[in-house]
């Protein structure tokens, strides 16, 4: 198991004192034994020189006294003990001690008097060897100690500055290993393994931000790709069923263009009879505009699901509504709904009347549909307004009904998708005005109203032309 940085090199100084320790043990005992070896030749020498004094100098006699007495004058060390003795039986002529004796085996010297028969025998305490062996191992503790104590200060030293480091690269990778791929800042570094070490991490962090930002791009990209497809299947889904409403607007057209073609043929004709009064002449005029106008609505919608373009000219909004205000006014007054007019818009639209009278039918008959859906209510109102804007002109339909659910907004401009009941709605209506606004190069759109109904707007790009 790994151990702490401080931890190995603390095991690692004890494992260097204890052959320290060894050896200075080793050497004190060295040095001890060399002092007990001088002490025994000293002892010897010192027998050699009281043998040889005594013998050259005669002192006054050779009474135990004057033996002693000059004994006495001898410099010994303390705890040496002299002792002249009988050589042959070993009886004790003299001694001297100085001191107290000593309690351990001491260093011996002898020496045997030429002339007499005596011996001189000298001990000195082995304790003198070891005070002298004592300032020697002071020392050598004293520089091992100075050595442990430089040897720790390193240490300490070396820790203050790679710890920081070390603790700093593990910071670092906790950062990195939760996501955050910053370019770590760089500082200096105790060693050159380290700061190899940091550039090395420094690369990596880089190469790793810059493949998440790879992969980012490259998820992103398919993002798009997948809506470019998405989008491309609902174009496709779109595209098929437009076909399919080509096929039955195609059928559609061509059965009702021909009673078109003769409520309008004899409601001329009625007209041209002399008897009738205003006011029937007038309705026949009307049935006879009406009628055109329905065959101009079938010959778009069978354009526009045929996707041919037709050929937009300068059409003033106000000329439009005036047409729907005059279809369907009496019947929104018979309902109780109140048609409210808001016009502002004074520049053309680039359109096509009829075309652009079929949107805004639309959202009027659509507008009228909701009120009655949501049965009696004090507010029953229909706004319509119109006004120029940065880009064109805008018109807008707002009634006080309930409005669309949430969950439908995005689908109201889909083929075939309506939320009235079954068999009140083909779904069909807002998808073919949202053909007719995107051909005119304009935008059609949603959006909640004030009052909480629903409001359906349409922005045009505007004609530099004056309206026909």
């Amino acid at each position: 198991m790994a151990r702490p940085l401080r931890e190995q090199f603390l095991l690692a100084t004890l494992v260097v004192l204890i052959p320290v320790g060894a050896v200075m043990t080793w050497a004190w005992r060295g040095t001890y034994i060399e002092q007990v070896e001088q002490l025994n030749q000293e002892a010897h020498r010192l027998a050699t020189a009281i043998a040889e004094h005594i013998t050259r100098t005669a002192p006054g006699g050779d009474s135990r006294v004057e033996l002693e007495a000059y004994l006495g004058s001898v410099r010994l060390l303390d705890g040496t003990e002299v002792q002249i003795v009988q050589s042959e039986g070993g009886a004790l002529v003299a001694q001297h001690r100085r001191g107290i004796p000593a309690q351990t085996e001491p260093a011996k010297g002898w020496v045997v008097m030429s002339g007499r028969p005596w011996t001189v025998n000298v001990r000195i305490p082995t304790q003198v060897a070891s005070a002298r062996a004592a300032p020697i191992f002071r020392r050598t503790l004293m520089i091992s100690g100075a050595a442990t104590v430089t040897l720790l200060l390193l240490e300490f030293l070396f820790l203050g500055r790679w710890l920081p480091a070390l603790k700093r690269f593990e910071a670092t990778a906790d950062r990195v290993g939760g996501g955050d791929l910053t370019t770590p800042a760089k500082i200096r570094m105790p060693s050159l393994e380290l700061e190899h070490l940091q550039n090395v991490f420094g690369d990596m962090v880089e190469k790793l931000r810059t493949a998440r930002e790879a992969i980012a791009r490259q998820v992103e990209e398919e993002r798009r790709m997948r809506l470019e497809v998405e989008s491309l299947q609902e174009q496709v889904i779109r595209q098929e069923r437009l076909a399919a409403i080509g096929v039955l607007i195609s059928g559609i057209a061509h059965e009702i263009n021909n009673p078109l073609q003769a409520i309008s043929g004899f409601s001329e004709i009625l007209q041209r009879e002399q008897n009738l009064g205003p006011q029937v002449k007038n309705d026949l005029a009307l049935i006879q505009k009406e009628s055109a106008r329905a065959s101009g609505i079938i010959r778009n919608l069978s354009r526009f699901s045929r996707q041919q373009s037709s050929k937009p000219s300068p059409v003033m909004l106000d000329d439009v509504v005036a047409s729907v205000v005059e279809l369907r006014q009496r019947r929104l007054q018979e309902q109780g709904i109140n048609l409210q007019l808001e016009e502002a818009a004074t520049r053309p639209a680039q359109a096509v009347f009829t075309e652009l009278q079929q949107v805004l039918l639309n959202f009027v008959i659509n507008a009228e549909q909701s009120i009655n859906a949501s049965g009696p209510a004090p507010d029953r109102r229909i706004i319509v307004r119109t006004r120029d804007n940065d880009a064109g002109v805008h018109f807008e339909v707002e009634d006080t009904g309930p409005g669309v659910p949430a969950e439908d907004e995005s689908k109201l401009f889909q083929p075939f998708f309506t939320t009235k009941p079954v068999g009140e709605g083909t779904g069909l209506g807002l998808s073919v005005s949202y053909g007719i606004v995107r051909s005119f190069g304009g935008v059609i759109g949603y959006q909640r109203g004030d009052s909480g109904g629903a409001r359906f707007f349409v922005d045009l790009p505007t004609s530099s032309a004056p309206a026909a």
